[in-house]
Protein backbone atom coordinates (compact mmCIF):
# COMPACT_ATOMS: atom_id res chain seq x y z
CA UNK A 1 0.00 0.00 0.00
CA UNK A 2 1.65 3.27 -1.01
CA UNK A 3 0.80 6.73 0.25
CA UNK A 4 1.81 10.14 -0.99
CA UNK A 5 4.18 10.63 1.95
CA UNK A 6 5.78 7.19 1.78
CA UNK A 7 4.86 3.69 2.75
CA UNK A 8 1.35 3.37 4.24
CA UNK A 9 1.31 0.19 6.28
CA UNK A 10 -1.56 -1.16 8.29
CA UNK A 11 0.12 0.11 11.45
CA UNK A 12 0.39 3.66 10.14
CA UNK A 13 -3.14 3.47 8.73
CA UNK A 14 -4.47 2.78 12.21
CA UNK A 15 -2.04 4.80 14.29
CA UNK A 16 -1.30 7.94 12.28
CA UNK A 17 -2.94 11.11 13.42
CA UNK A 18 -3.71 12.62 16.78
CA UNK A 19 -6.28 14.58 18.65
CA UNK A 20 -7.01 17.55 16.45
CA UNK A 21 -9.50 20.30 17.04
CA UNK A 22 -11.66 20.37 13.97
CA UNK A 23 -14.96 21.50 12.58
CA UNK A 24 -16.48 18.41 11.10
CA UNK A 25 -18.79 18.83 8.17
CA UNK A 26 -21.07 16.00 7.20
CA UNK A 27 -21.13 15.84 3.43
CA UNK A 28 -24.52 16.07 1.79
CA UNK A 29 -24.19 12.49 0.59
CA UNK A 30 -26.19 11.20 3.54
CA UNK A 31 -29.33 13.20 3.32
CA UNK A 32 -28.90 16.52 1.59
CA UNK A 33 -28.15 18.69 4.61
CA UNK A 34 -24.68 19.50 5.92
CA UNK A 35 -24.44 19.36 9.70
CA UNK A 36 -21.58 20.94 11.64
CA UNK A 37 -20.09 19.76 14.90
CA UNK A 38 -17.07 21.40 16.49
CA UNK A 39 -15.07 19.00 18.64
CA UNK A 40 -11.69 17.41 19.14
CA UNK A 41 -11.74 14.29 16.99
CA UNK A 42 -10.69 11.21 19.00
CA UNK A 43 -7.73 9.20 17.69
CA UNK A 44 -9.93 6.13 17.32
CA UNK A 45 -12.41 7.98 15.13
CA UNK A 46 -9.60 9.18 12.86
CA UNK A 47 -8.21 5.65 12.65
CA UNK A 48 -11.63 4.37 11.60
CA UNK A 49 -11.93 7.15 9.03
CA UNK A 50 -8.58 6.11 7.48
CA UNK A 51 -9.68 2.48 7.36
CA UNK A 52 -13.05 3.32 5.82
CA UNK A 53 -11.43 5.61 3.24
CA UNK A 54 -9.21 2.72 2.12
CA UNK A 55 -12.18 0.36 2.09
CA UNK A 56 -14.24 2.76 -0.02
CA UNK A 57 -11.35 3.13 -2.46
CA UNK A 58 -11.29 -0.66 -2.78
CA UNK A 59 -15.05 -0.68 -3.39
CA UNK A 60 -14.76 2.03 -6.05
CA UNK A 61 -11.96 0.12 -7.76
CA UNK A 62 -13.98 -3.10 -7.65
CA UNK A 63 -17.12 -1.54 -9.11
CA UNK A 64 -15.19 0.19 -11.88
CA UNK A 65 -13.60 -3.13 -12.86
CA UNK A 66 -16.92 -4.96 -12.55
CA UNK A 67 -18.61 -2.46 -14.86
CA UNK A 68 -15.73 -2.79 -17.33
CA UNK A 69 -16.03 -6.58 -17.29
CA UNK A 70 -19.63 -6.44 -18.49
CA UNK A 71 -22.43 -8.75 -17.49
CA UNK A 72 -24.92 -8.48 -14.68
CA UNK A 73 -27.04 -5.41 -14.13
CA UNK A 74 -24.95 -2.48 -15.25
CA UNK A 75 -27.51 -0.07 -13.82
CA UNK A 76 -27.26 -1.63 -10.35
CA UNK A 77 -23.47 -1.67 -10.52
CA UNK A 78 -23.38 2.00 -11.46
CA UNK A 79 -25.80 2.90 -8.67
CA UNK A 80 -23.70 0.99 -6.16
CA UNK A 81 -20.52 2.71 -7.38
CA UNK A 82 -22.20 6.10 -6.98
CA UNK A 83 -23.16 5.16 -3.41
CA UNK A 84 -19.59 4.12 -2.63
CA UNK A 85 -18.36 7.46 -3.98
CA UNK A 86 -20.70 9.25 -1.59
CA UNK A 87 -19.48 7.10 1.31
CA UNK A 88 -15.89 7.95 0.39
CA UNK A 89 -16.69 11.68 0.29
CA UNK A 90 -18.18 11.56 3.79
CA UNK A 91 -15.41 9.57 5.49
CA UNK A 92 -12.63 11.50 3.75
CA UNK A 93 -14.19 14.75 4.99
CA UNK A 94 -13.65 13.53 8.56
CA UNK A 95 -9.92 13.48 7.84
CA UNK A 96 -9.62 16.65 5.79
CA UNK A 97 -11.59 18.67 8.33
CA UNK A 98 -9.17 17.40 10.99
CA UNK A 99 -6.25 18.73 8.95
CA UNK A 100 -5.19 15.36 7.58
CA UNK A 101 -4.87 14.13 4.02
CA UNK A 102 -7.27 11.41 2.94
CA UNK A 103 -5.91 8.68 0.69
CA UNK A 104 -7.00 8.74 -2.95
CA UNK A 105 -7.11 6.13 -5.70
CA UNK A 106 -3.54 7.02 -6.66
CA UNK A 107 -2.22 6.08 -3.21
CA UNK A 108 -3.19 2.41 -3.06
CA UNK A 109 -2.67 -0.44 -5.52
CA UNK A 110 -5.32 -3.12 -5.22
CA UNK A 111 -4.97 -6.73 -6.26
CA UNK A 112 -7.57 -9.46 -6.64
CA UNK A 113 -7.59 -13.24 -6.84
CA UNK A 114 -6.94 -14.54 -10.34
CA UNK A 115 -10.08 -14.71 -12.47
CA UNK A 116 -12.07 -12.33 -10.26
CA UNK A 117 -13.46 -10.48 -13.29
CA UNK A 118 -13.44 -13.31 -15.85
CA UNK A 119 -17.19 -13.94 -15.61
CA UNK A 120 -20.26 -12.42 -14.03
CA UNK A 121 -20.41 -15.32 -11.58
CA UNK A 122 -16.85 -14.56 -10.42
CA UNK A 123 -17.64 -10.85 -10.10
CA UNK A 124 -20.75 -11.57 -8.04
CA UNK A 125 -18.87 -13.92 -5.69
CA UNK A 126 -16.21 -11.27 -5.13
CA UNK A 127 -18.98 -8.73 -4.62
CA UNK A 128 -20.40 -10.84 -1.80
CA UNK A 129 -16.98 -10.99 -0.16
CA UNK A 130 -16.25 -7.28 -0.46
CA UNK A 131 -19.71 -6.10 0.56
CA UNK A 132 -19.66 -8.44 3.56
CA UNK A 133 -16.40 -6.77 4.56
CA UNK A 134 -17.84 -3.29 4.05
CA UNK A 135 -20.98 -4.07 6.04
CA UNK A 136 -18.98 -5.59 8.90
CA UNK A 137 -16.55 -2.68 8.97
CA UNK A 138 -19.29 -0.06 9.10
CA UNK A 139 -21.15 -1.98 11.81
CA UNK A 140 -17.90 -2.14 13.78
CA UNK A 141 -17.57 1.60 13.33
CA UNK A 142 -21.10 2.15 14.65
CA UNK A 143 -20.12 0.24 17.79
CA UNK A 144 -16.74 1.93 18.26
CA UNK A 145 -16.93 5.53 17.05
CA UNK A 146 -17.13 8.12 19.82
CA UNK A 147 -18.46 11.03 17.76
CA UNK A 148 -22.27 10.78 17.45
CA UNK A 149 -22.31 12.37 13.99
CA UNK A 150 -19.82 9.81 12.67
CA UNK A 151 -21.79 6.95 14.20
CA UNK A 152 -24.87 8.18 12.39
CA UNK A 153 -23.00 8.30 9.08
CA UNK A 154 -21.60 4.82 9.65
CA UNK A 155 -25.05 3.41 10.41
CA UNK A 156 -26.50 4.93 7.26
CA UNK A 157 -23.59 3.64 5.17
CA UNK A 158 -24.04 0.17 6.69
CA UNK A 159 -27.66 0.17 5.51
CA UNK A 160 -26.47 0.99 2.00
CA UNK A 161 -23.79 -1.72 2.07
CA UNK A 162 -26.40 -4.24 3.20
CA UNK A 163 -28.39 -3.48 0.05
CA UNK A 164 -25.31 -4.04 -2.11
CA UNK A 165 -24.64 -7.33 -0.34
CA UNK A 166 -28.23 -8.41 -0.88
CA UNK A 167 -27.90 -7.74 -4.62
CA UNK A 168 -24.77 -9.86 -4.99
CA UNK A 169 -26.09 -12.62 -2.70
CA UNK A 170 -29.08 -12.98 -5.00
CA UNK A 171 -26.85 -13.04 -8.06
CA UNK A 172 -24.86 -16.03 -6.75
CA UNK A 173 -28.03 -17.90 -5.81
CA UNK A 174 -27.88 -17.10 -2.13
CA UNK A 175 -30.42 -15.52 0.17
CA UNK A 176 -31.10 -11.87 -0.48
CA UNK A 177 -32.16 -11.50 3.15
CA UNK A 178 -29.19 -12.07 5.42
CA UNK A 179 -29.02 -12.64 9.18
CA UNK A 180 -31.23 -10.46 11.39
CA UNK A 181 -28.16 -9.19 13.27
CA UNK A 182 -25.17 -9.09 10.90
CA UNK A 183 -21.75 -9.43 12.51
CA UNK A 184 -19.68 -6.33 13.22
CA UNK A 185 -15.93 -6.42 12.52
CA UNK A 186 -13.36 -4.87 14.80
CA UNK A 187 -11.00 -2.37 13.21
CA UNK A 188 -8.18 -4.95 13.33
CA UNK A 189 -10.23 -7.68 11.66
CA UNK A 190 -11.47 -5.30 8.97
CA UNK A 191 -7.92 -4.09 8.36
CA UNK A 192 -6.63 -7.67 8.10
CA UNK A 193 -9.33 -8.48 5.54
CA UNK A 194 -8.50 -5.33 3.58
CA UNK A 195 -4.82 -6.31 3.50
CA UNK A 196 -5.73 -9.30 1.30
CA UNK A 197 -6.56 -6.87 -1.53
CA UNK A 198 -3.58 -4.54 -1.28
CA UNK A 199 -0.30 -5.13 -3.06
Amino acid sequence: MCAMDGELSRATLLARGGKVAATVVAASAFGGLATRASAAVPDGDLAYARLLVALELLSLDFYTRAIGAGGGSQLELRRARAAERRHYDVVSTVLTDAGQVAATAQDIDFSYPRGSFSSWSAVAKLGVRLESLSLGAYLGAVRSLQTPLYREHAARAAASEAQHLSFFAGEVGGRRLGPPLPAALTIDRASDALDAFTS
